[in-house]
C-alpha cells in the first residue's frame, strides 16, 4: 500500500515537474522568440525629447515659444519628490521594488478580466512597461506587445536608474491640452512650477495619465475628483502623505486654469508677431524645422519690447490716418449667421469663433463686435468680453462714422463682425463712446537696427500679425524710389566726384525699347545747373539719372550689390531711381554702412542659440564679418568716466571719407530739404525720402549715430495712394515717432568726421567755393579729402543734349537767366526760356 501510495505521488511529482518543465520551456521559448529583433533599451539612456524652444527679450523675458509637443524638460533631480510620488501612487506603487514587471499586478488584471468576463480591462503595466510602450512599442493591448513589453522593460532595469527611468516617464508622458511631461503640465493647468504644486495639484496631474481626454477639469469635472482623492488615499497609504495632510487636501476644490480660476500661461506672454515669426522663419533655414520645434533652443532676441511696442504704434497710426483719410467702410468681411444671433450665448460663442484680429492696441485695444441693430442714429452691438449696462451702452453714435461715406444702414448689416474701441475723456478718462475701427487696405512695414552690431532692435511687417503674417519688412519686394538715390550718390563720390561737383538739371529724352523715355522732376520743372548736395536734398531724379550715366550703371549695380540692397541689379537707367524692386530689410541694413563710417554690419534679430544643455551653438558676435574685440575691457586703470576702446574687425566696403560727405548731404535732406517738415530730432539726423512712380510706395529711412530706422507704405497688390502722398509725408511722420523714443532711451551723437576729412565753404546754390569767414543760409561747410585738390565750376551732363525748351527755376523760385561755365571753358547763359542752341557746348556744361 505504501508503496502504491509512493508511486501515486511519484507520478504526480513527475507530472508536475514535467509541467513545470513544460511551462517554464514554452515560456522561454515564448521569451526567445518575442525576444528577437526588439528595438534597442540602449539609445533610451541618450534621449532627448522634443522640447519646446523659447525666444527671450534683451531683458531676458519670454517673448514666444515654439513646439510640436509643449514640453519642458526637466531632470530627474529637479523634480520634486512629492510629485513623483503621486504618480508613483497611481500608477506604480511597487516601482522601487519590482524589477520591470509586476507579477502580482498583472494577475489581478487577469482576474479582474476574467471576473467581469472581459468588460474590465485593466492595464497592469508599470512605469518601466510604459516608458517602454511610449518610446518603443505601440499603444495596443495585444498579448504580444505586452510580452516584448515585459522583456524590454526587465532588460531597461538592467541598464539605467530608477530615477533614470522615472524621469523618461514624466518627462514623455502626455497629460491633455497638448501638455507633454509634468512640467508642461503643471503650467497648463495651474500655471505654476513643479516647485509650487501642493499636493492635492500633483495628485491631479497624476490622474491624467490613465486617459487624459476623459479626465478634462471641466466637462468631467466630478471624475476628475474622484481620481485625484483617490490619488491622494494612495499616497497616504503608501506613506508619502501624513493623515493631517491627507485631511486637508482631499477637501480642496477642483481648481485650474480651464475653470477660471488662474490665469493662463500664455497671457503672460505678448502676441506674437513679425519679429519672432521672423526669427522662427530664419531659424528653420539654419537649423532645420524638426530642431527648431523640438530641439529645446534657447534664442537669445535683439528685440527691445518697449521700442517694438512704439514700431507698432507709429506705423498704425499713419496706416489708420491714411485708411480714414479716404473715406470708405471695408470692415472684415465676416458675418455671422442669422440663426446664431438669437442669445447672447449664441453671439458670443459665435463671435469667439470668427477670424479676425485680437492683437491691435491702437489708442485702445481694438475689440471684435457683431452689429446686432442697425438704427438711423445709432448702431447696437455685441462686443467680445463687454457686458453693456446703462452707463456704458453697447452702441456706435451717428457722429462716430462722420469719416466714412454714407450712412449705418449704407455701410452695415446685422450679423458684421466689426472692430470697435473705447474712447475715453481725456485726463478723467470716463467713458465717452464706442468708436467703429477697421484693418486697413493699405499696409507697409517699420524696422530699427543698431548701426554698429546690426541688432535688430524693432520690426512690425504689417498693420497686424494676427490679420496678416506677411512679413512685409523681408518678404515684400518693392521699389525703393528716390531712396536708394544715395547709393548713386556714393558710387560716384567713391569714384572720384566731388561734393561740389555740378549736375545739369534739364530735360532728357532717352530712347528705350518701349518708346521714348522722358523722365521728370517731381516738381515738373527743371533747375539748371545745381550742385551734387543739393541733388539728393530736394531729390532730383534728372540729376541722378546724369550722374548715373556719368559713373555708369554697371559702377552704380556693383555698389548696390555690394550694399547688399540687391543680389543682381539690372543695368539700366530707371533703376538709378529705385525701379528695381528690394526689401526694407535690405534697405535699412545698407543705410546703417553709411551711418558707422562704411564697415559691413549684418543685420540680426538674434544675439545668441543655446541647446537644451545651454552650449552656445550660434553667437552672432562671433560670425565671421561681426566680431568686435574689447581691448581694454580687463584694463584694472582705466580712467573714470572713459568707455572701453571696442576695435572692429569688419570689411570696409566703402571709403570713411565718402560715407560721412554722403552722410552730411543726407543730413541736408532733414533740416532743409524733402524731409524738413516732418523730421526734427534733438540729435543730429540724416535720412532720404522715397516716392515711385504714381506713389505706389512711399518711404522714408533715415539714421542718427546708433539707431536706422525706416519704412513704407504702400498697397500690397501695387496702385497709387494718391497725388498728395509722398515718402516725406506718410513715412516721415513714422520716423519721428519712433526715433523721439528712441533717442530718449539710446541718445545720439554728431557724426564722426574721418580724419581725411578737409572741410571747404561752398555755395550750396551754385556749388562756387567761399571764403573761411562764409556765413549765411547758402553756406555749407563741405568735406573734402585731404590731399586732393577740389575741382570747382566744371559741369556734368552725362552726355545728353537738352531735348526742347523749359523754365529754369532759381533757388529763389524766379526763372530769370543765369551764366554758367561750360567744361569746355566757355560761358552760356541760361534761362528763362533756355533752348538747345543756347545751352549747347559739345555735350558738358
Amino acid at each position: 500500500m505504501i508503496r502504491f501510495i509512493l508511486s501515486i505521488f511519484g507520478a504526480i511529482f513527475s507530472v508536475l515537474t514535467l509541467g513545470a518543465m513544460m511551462i517554464a520551456l514554452s515560456m522561454g521559448a515564448i521569451f526567445w522568440v518575442y525576444g528577437r529583433d526588439l528595438p534597442s533599451h540602449e539609445s533610451l539612456a541618450q534621449y532627448t525629447p522634443p522640447t519646446i524652444s523659447r525666444i527671450y527679450s534683451q531683458e531676458g523675458q519670454v517673448i514666444d515659444e515654439f513646439a510640436q509637443e509643449r514640453r519642458l524638460f526637466t531632470p530627474a533631480d529637479q523634480i520634486p519628490d512629492m510629485v513623483k510620488q503621486a504618480f508613483i501612487s497611481a500608477e506604480d506603487k511597487n516601482f522601487y521594488q519590482h524589477q520591470g514587471y509586476d507579477l502580482r499586478g498583472i494577475g489581478a488584471a487577469a482576474v479582474d478580466a476574467v471576473k467581469s468576463r472581459g468588460r474590465d480591462v485593466r492595464g497592469a503595466s508599470t512605469i518601466t512597461q510604459q516608458v517602454m510602450k511610449n518610446f518603443l512599442l505601440s499603444g495596443d493591448r495585444q498579448a504580444e506587445r505586452k510580452i516584448k513589453e515585459i522583456i524590454l522593460a526587465a532588460r531597461l532595469e538592467e541598464t539605467l536608474s530608477k530615477e533614470k527611468i522615472l524621469e523618461l516617464y514624466l518627462n514623455e508622458i502626455f497629460l491633455g491640452q497638448n501638455s507633454y511631461g509634468v512640467t508642461a503640465a503643471a503650467q497648463t493647468y495651474f500655471n505654476k512650477s513643479l516647485m509650487e504644486l501642493a499636493p492635492h495639484e500633483a495628485a491631479f496631474l497624476a490622474s491624467l495619465p490613465k486617459a487624459p481626454s476623459d479626465y478634462h477639469p471641466v466637462r468631467q469635472k466630478e471624475r476628475v475628483l474622484a481620481r485625484r482623492n483617490y490619488v491622494l488615499r494612495e499616497m497616504l497609504e503608501n506613506g508619502y502623505i501624513d493623515e493631517p495632510t491627507y485631511e486637508t487636501e482631499v477637501v480642496q476644490p477642483l481648481k485650474s486654469v480651464q475653470n477660471g480660476d488662474y490665469d493662463p500661461y500664455q497671457k503672460a506672454l505678448p502676441p506674437r508677431d513679425y519679429f519672432t515669426d521672423e526669427i522662427r522663419r530664419q531659424l528653420t533655414q539654419d537649423f532645420g524645422e524638426g530642431e527648431f520645434f523640438s530641439g529645446g533652443l534657447s534664442v537669445r532676441a535683439t528685440l527691445d519690447p518697449e521700442m517694438q511696442v512704439e514700431a507698432a504704434r507709429s506705423l498704425r497710426l499713419a496706416l489708420e490716418d491714411y485708411d480714414r483719410s479716404r473715406g470708405r467702410w471695408t470692415g472684415t468681411g465676416i458675418t455671422i449667421p442669422e440663426d446664431r444671433l438669437g442669445s447672447e450665448a449664441d453671439w458670443r460663442a459665435a463671435l469667439s469663433e470668427a477670424a479676425v484680429a485680437r492683437d491691435v492696441d491702437l489708442r485702445g485695444v481694438w475689440r471684435p463686435a457683431v452689429v446686432l441693430e442697425v438704427g438711423d442714429q445709432q448702431m447696437r452691438l455685441g462686443i467680445e468680453g463687454v457686458e453693456a449696462t446703462e452707463a456704458k451702452p453697447s452702441v456706435v453714435p451717428r457722429n462716430d462714422i462722420a469719416w466714412m461715406r454714407g450712412s449705418f444702414v449704407d455701410n452695415f448689416e446685422r450679423g458684421d463682425v466689426v472692430h470697435v474701441r473705447e474712447m475715453t475723456e481725456d485726463g478723467s478718462g470716463a467713458f465717452l463712446r464706442w468708436s467703429l475701427r477697421q484693418v486697413p487696405e493699405v499696409q507697409g512695414a517699420f524696422m530699427a537696427m543698431d548701426v554698429n552690431t546690426g541688432r535688430v532692435i524693432a520690426m512690425q511687417g504689417g498693420f497686424s500679425y494676427q490679420d496678416s503674417v506677411f512679413n512685409r519688412a523681408t518678404q515684400a519686394l518693392r521699389q525703393p524710389g528716390s531712396s536708394f538715390k544715395p547709393f548713386v550718390y556714393a558710387a560716384a563720390l567713391d569714384s572720384g566726384y566731388a561734393p561740389s561737383a555740378i549736375i545739369i538739371d534739364a530735360p532728357i529724352e532717352i530712347d528705350t525699347p518701349q518708346g521714348v523715355w522722358r523722365p521728370q522732376n517731381s516738381s515738373n520743372q527743371y533747375y539748371g545747373p545745381t550742385p551734387l548736395r543739393t541733388g539728393i536734398e530736394q531729390s532730383r531724379n534728372l540729376m541722378t539719372i546724369r550722374l548715373a550715366q556719368e559713373v555708369g550703371m554697371d559702377t552704380v549695380g556693383r555698389y548696390a550689390e555690394r550694399f547688399g540692397v540687391y543680389d543682381h541689379m539690372g543695368r539700366v537707367l530707371a533703376n538709378a531711381l529705385g525701379a528695381d524692386e528690394t526689401t526694407l530689410y535690405k534697405m535699412i541694413s545698407a543705410y546703417a554702412m553709411f551711418a558707422n563710417g562704411g564697415e559691413r554690419v549684418e543685420p540680426t534679430l538674434v544675439d545668441r542659440v543655446q541647446d537644451r544643455y545651454g552650449r552656445t551653438v550660434y553667437n552672432h558676435e562671433a560670425e565671421r564679418g561681426n566680431e568686435r574685440v574689447c581691448v581694454d575691457c580687463a584694463d584694472p586703470n582705466l580712467p573714470p568716466g572713459k568707455g572701453p576702446t571696442i576695435r572692429n574687425n569688419r570689411d570696409r566696403i566703402m571709403d570713411g571719407v565718402t560715407a560721412y560727405q554722403l552722410t552730411s548731404m543726407m543730413q541736408g535732406v532733414v533740416q532743409r530739404g524733402t524731409a524738413a517738415s516732418v523730421i526734427d530730432l534733438p540729435v543730429p539726423t540724416a535720412g532720404k525720402t522715397g516716392t515711385t512712380n504714381d506713389a505706389k510706395d512711399v518711404w522714408f529711412i533715415g539714421f542718427t549715430s546708433n539707431i536706422v530706422a525706416g519704412c513704407y507704405i504702400g498697397f500690397d497688390q501695387p496702385r497709387s495712394l494718391g497725388e498728395h502722398a509722398y515718402g516725406g509725408t506718410m513715412c516721415g511722420p513714422v520716423f519721428q515717432r519712433f526715433m523721439t523714443k528712441a533717442v530718449e532711451k539710446y541718445g545720439g551723437t554728431d557724426f564722426k568726421v574721418p580724419e581725411a576729412c578737409e572741410f571747404i565753404n561752398i555755395d550750396r546754390f551754385t556749388g562756387a567755393r567761399l571764403g573761411e569767414g562764409a556765413s549765411g543760409a547758402n553756406v555749407v561747410a563741405e568735406c573734402f579729402r585731404r590731399g586732393q585738390e577740389p575741382m570747382f565750376g566744371v559741369q556734368l551732363d552725362g552726355g545728353w543734349a537738352m531735348s526742347g525748351n523749359f523754365d529754369l527755376i532759381q533757388p529763389d523760385g524766379t526763372t530769370r537767366s543765369r551764366e554758367v561755365t561750360t567744361s569746355t571753358g566757355r560761358k552760356a547763359v541760361v534761362g528763362p526760356k533756355a533752348s538747345f542752341g543756347t545751352l549747347s557746348s559739345g555735350g558738358l556744361y
